[in-house]
């Protein structure tokens, strides 16, 4: 009977540390996904106590031989043992399946709001952020602007040089926007060759100094490199800008109201001349130096 017991005592110990043992795996695929930082840390920190837990396993085997197993509440601390390595290999596995799949929704999520080509937001994600910073402009008083922007005579380059060049030039100028464009900014693609950007707590002035800025930096990149093969020379871009704010005053601005100033300042923009930005508020020539 004794033996017996040793023996149940024993196989709960070592089946104890085999599932401890298996919980590193999902531990450290789970380290291996996160950045930097005290979240990493802190599971590094759990491999650390898993470890010690199996040292203590197999010293309370070591410790504890069959003269001390002698009934079966004798039995009690190794089942408690044998528990806790079930317990943590669950939370570990759970834990795993949980950021997989956490991972696999913001992907999906991603590829839904994300035009493939320019690799910015598209147009399901325009009505959703715009109406967030409404509500964030109502409730807090903050302003908020946007911008639209066109390529000047894309047709041109579509119908000189293809299709497969303009995505060339698409691709490039989303990039240029991204890049000069601050970190909060949303930027997505409005339609054709046109971009929207969202520029939150910005006021209408600073949106017209960025898109300025931006403006500016697109005429100066270079979107295609020339190809003397293809007898195709390099080829630059401008681009016209309309700018508006958000309005308190006058009865609340919804989504389509401002969507549709910045568009009447980038028609105007075009109208002037194009390769410049143009504001709703006062309707002035700002394409600066």
């Amino acid at each position: 009977m004794q033996n017996n017991l040793f023996l149940i005592a024993t196989g709960l110990i070592i089946a104890g540390v085999i599932l401890l043992a298996m919980a590193f795996v999902p531990v450290r695929a789970i380290v291996q996904q996160l950045p930097a930082g005290t979240v990493r840390t802190r599971w590094k920190t759990l491999s650390g106590l898993i470890f010690m837990f199996i040292a203590g396993y197999i010293l309370y085997a070591f410790l504890h031989g069959p003269d001390r197993i002698r009934s079966i509440a004798d039995l009690v601390v190794p089942g408690i043992f044998f528990g806790g390595a079930v317990f943590v290999f669950m939370v570990c596995a759970l834990s795993l399946k949980t950021a997989l799949d956490l991972r696999r929704i913001y992907t999906l999520e991603q590829e839904v709001i994300t035009d493939p080509l320019m690799g910015i937001y598209n147009r399901r994600y325009l009505d959703r952020r715009l109406a967030e910073e409404i509500q964030r402009a109502r409730r807090y008083e903050l302003p908020f602007s946007i911008f639209l922007l066109d390529i000047d005579f894309f047709k041109r380059i579509n119908d000189t040089y293809g299709h497969q060049i303009g995505d060339m030039v698409l691709q490039r100028l989303a990039q240029v926007i991204v890049d000069s464009v601050r970190e909060l900014d949303v930027v997505i693609r409005y339609g054709g060759e046109e971009i929207l950007a969202i520029l939150p707590n910005t006021r209408v002035v600073n949106a017209v100094e960025l898109a300025q800025r931006v403006r500016r930096k697109v005429a100066e990149t270079m979107m295609v490199v020339a190809d003397p093969k293809k007898d195709r020379p390099a080829i630059q871009v401008t681009v016209s800008i309309g700018v508006t704010g958000y309005r308190a005053s006058g009865g609340w601005d919804t989504t389509s109201k401002v969507v549709e100033r910045a568009d009447k300042a980038l028609y105007q923009a075009k109208n002037q001349g194009r390769n410049r930005v143009v504001s709703s508020d006062d309707h002035d020539d700002l394409d600066g130096l």
